[in-house]
C-alpha cells in the first residue's frame, strides 16, 4: 500500500467529521452535501458515501476537495434553507485563510501534496512533464510582403512578424510558462509542426481561415459550432461569425462593425476538449472573428482581474465535462478589446453543452 493510500481512511473520517461535526446544529445530510457540491448537476448520495467510507475509501478529485474547503470555510454556507458553496471571491480574508488551510489539509490526506494557488478549474495548468504546443497561423504572404521585418532576406528580420495573433501568443505563452514550470512549452506556426507536436497538449490561436490546425480539430470534434469565414474582399464587407446549430435551426453570432468598417464588438470562441490526435492530451481553441476576439478568448482566463471569476464560472457551469465551449462578446473601446466577463449572462452568447 502506498503512503497516499494509507492516508485515505483518515481523509474519509475527516470528510465525515466536517459534515457531521463542523456545525452539528445544521444537521447536514449526505443528500444536501451532494446537492451543494454538484451545483446545477447534483452528485449522487452514493458518491458522497463512498468518500466517507473508511473501509473502502474513494478519494474525491481535487476540485471536489476544493468545494469542501469552500463550503466549510464559512458558516454562511448553511445560512437560509439550503446548503450551498460560495465562490472564492465571496469569502472574507479570514474565510479565505480558513479555506486555504482546510484545502491544504485535505490534499495532504488525499495524496501527500500541499495546496498550490488557484485551486479552481484552470485550463492553463497541465500535468507535470507533459509537453504543450501553442499553434499560430502564419500571416498570409499578402500581408507580409510590405513588412521588411517579416522578410527573411532583411537584416531586421523578426520571426514574430510572420505570426498571426502575436499579442495573444505573447500573453498566453508567458502565462502557461509561469504556471507550468516543469513542462516544455513551445510555440510554432502551422507550417512548422511535426507529427510529434500533434500528440502533445495543443493550444490553437486563431480561426479556420488562417489556422489550418484549428480547422482540422473543429472538423474532428463533436461541436455544434462552425466558423463562417469573413469576406474582406466583398464590396460590402461580410463579417462572418460563429454559426451554432440548434434543434430549432441555426443561429449566427457575428461581430459588430460601424458603417465605416470600424470594429465595435468582436466575437470570441473558447473551446476545450480531448485532443482528436491523442486521447490522453487536451486541445484548447482560442478564436475570434478578428484578432481582438482571439486575444479576448485568451485573456478571459489569463487576465488577473477576471480569470478567478471566469474559472469559477467554468467549474460551476461545466463541472467534469470533458469538452465545453463558450462564445462571448468582446467589446472594443478606443481600439482596444476588453476582457470578457463570463459571469455576466449578457456576455455569453452561446454555451455548449447547453444547460439542462
Amino acid at each position: 500500500m502506498s503512503p497516499a493510500e494509507s492516508r485515505r481512511p483518515a481523509l474519509a473520517r475527516r470528510l465525515r467529521a466536517l459534515r457531521e461535526e463542523q456545525w452539528p446544529d445544521a444537521g447536514i445530510t449526505q443528500a444536501q452535501l451532494a446537492q451543494a457540491l454538484g451545483g446545477s448537476r447534483p452528485l449522487s448520495v452514493s458518491l458522497i458515501s463512498s468518500w466517507e467510507n473508511t473501509d473502502r475509501p474513494v478519494a474525491p478529485p481535487v476540485r471536489r476537495l476544493n468545494a469542501y474547503a469552500l463550503l466549510f470555510a464559512t458558516r454562511r454556507s448553511v445560512s437560509g434553507t439550503s446548503v450551498h458553496v460560495l465562490s472564492l471571491d465571496e469569502l472574507t480574508d479570514d474565510e479565505r485563510q480558513r479555506h486555504d488551510e482546510l484545502l491544504e489539509e485535505l490534499l495532504w490526506l488525499r495524496d501527500g501534496r500541499e495546496h498550490t494557488a488557484e485551486p479552481e478549474l484552470d485550463v492553463w495548468r497541465f500535468p507535470e512533464n507533459e509537453d504543450v504546443t501553442i499553434v499560430c497561423a502564419l500571416l498570409p504572404a499578402v500581408l507580409r510582403q510590405h513588412l521588411s521585418y517579416a522578410d527573411p532576406e532583411s537584416a531586421d528580420f523578426t520571426t514574430l512578424y510572420t505570426y498571426a495573433d502575436p499579442d495573444a501568443l505573447i500573453e498566453l505563452f508567458g502565462h502557461i510558462r509561469s504556471v507550468n514550470p516543469k513542462n516544455h512549452v513551445s510555440f510554432h506556426t502551422t507550417d512548422q509542426l511535426t507529427p510529434d507536436h500533434y500528440t502533445t497538449h495543443l493550444v490553437l490561436l486563431g480561426g479556420v481561415d488562417w489556422n489550418t490546425v484549428t480547422r482540422d480539430v473543429i472538423e474532428r470534434v463533436d461541436l455544434p459550432v462552425e466558423q463562417v469565414v469573413r469576406n474582406d474582399d466583398a464590396p460590402t464587407s461580410e463579417p462572418g461569425g460563429f454559426l451554432v446549430q440548434r434543434e430549432s435551426g441555426s443561429v449566427l453570432f457575428p461581430p459588430q462593425l460601424d458603417s465605416k468598417g470600424h470594429l465595435l464588438e468582436d466575437v470570441a470562441h473558447f473551446y476545450r476538449g480531448v485532443s482528436p490526435f491523442n486521447r490522453k492530451r487536451s486541445v484548447t481553441v482560442c478564436n475570434g472573428m478578428y484578432g481582438r476576439g482571439t486575444l479576448g478568448a485568451v485573456r478571459a482566463l489569463t487576465d488577473e482581474r477576471f480569470r478567478d471569476r471566469n474559472r469559477e464560472y467554468l467549474r460551476k457551469r461545466f463541472g467534469e465535462a470533458e469538452s465545453f465551449s463558450i462564445i462571448s462578446r468582446v467589446p472594443v473601446v478606443a481600439g482596444q478589446g476588453l476582457t470578457p466577463d463570463w459571469t455576466l449572462e449578457e456576455n455569453r452568447l452561446h454555451e455548449w453543452p447547453e444547460a439542462e
